[in-house]
């Protein structure tokens, strides 16, 4: 059992989910300036993190099935976010308020551990997202993110893997091809 399918469990098992929530296709779960310190598991679906500009979208990270996420920017600081959290298919999250998960996490040494490993696991992935930024061949960047991750291309429409990769979907189709 990995470390997210262990921490959900425990929040399972102590009934500590508060909440389960369902997003339609393309809904918006956060949005951009906005306070959200909510923590979410995703049930089922997908579901972006992406930041906007004048007139651009960047599609920052994703999540799926059994996976945690948040405003990480919001939960950490208690302020608005600089994100936009949208399901991309039909979604079932549970939620944990920060207050109650924290508690929850101070309850015990052995959750505070399983928190900073997870954090760690966080960090470590940011790391590989930049590194994957300033690649500058399109097909080594598939590469990665194919590597690291190849349920995201069964998960997530293409548009949106292609805009995180930063480039278009017809390059996306054709490295698809190699």
């Amino acid at each position: 059992m990995n470390l997210i399918q262990t921490l959900e469990k425990k929040l399972s098992e102590e009934n500590k989910w508060e909440k389960t929530i369902s997003y339609e296709r393309n809904e918006i779960i956060t949005f951009q300036n906005s306070i959200d310190t909510n923590l979410y598991f995703i049930e089922n679906g997908s579901v972006r993190i992406f930041i906007e500009d004048e007139d651009s979208e960047h599609t920052i990270r994703f999540g799926y099935k059994n996976n945690f996420i948040t405003a990480l920017d919001s939960f950490i600081s208690e302020k608005p976010t600089n994100f936009t959290i949208q399901a991309l298919k039909k979604s079932n999250l549970k939620v944990i308020s920060k207050e109650n998960y924290i508690a929850w996490m101070h309850s015990s040494t052995e959750l505070q551990e399983l928190w900073n490993v997870l954090l760690q696991q966080l960090i470590l992935q940011q790391l590989e997202r930049e590194q994957d930024l300033l690649i500058k061949s399109p097909l080594e960047r598939y590469k990665r993110v194919l590597d690291r991750s190849p349920i995201l291309f069964q998960e997530i429409p293409h548009k949106f893997i292609a805009n995180y990769l930063r480039m278009s979907p017809e390059t996306l189709s054709r490295l698809k091809k190699y």
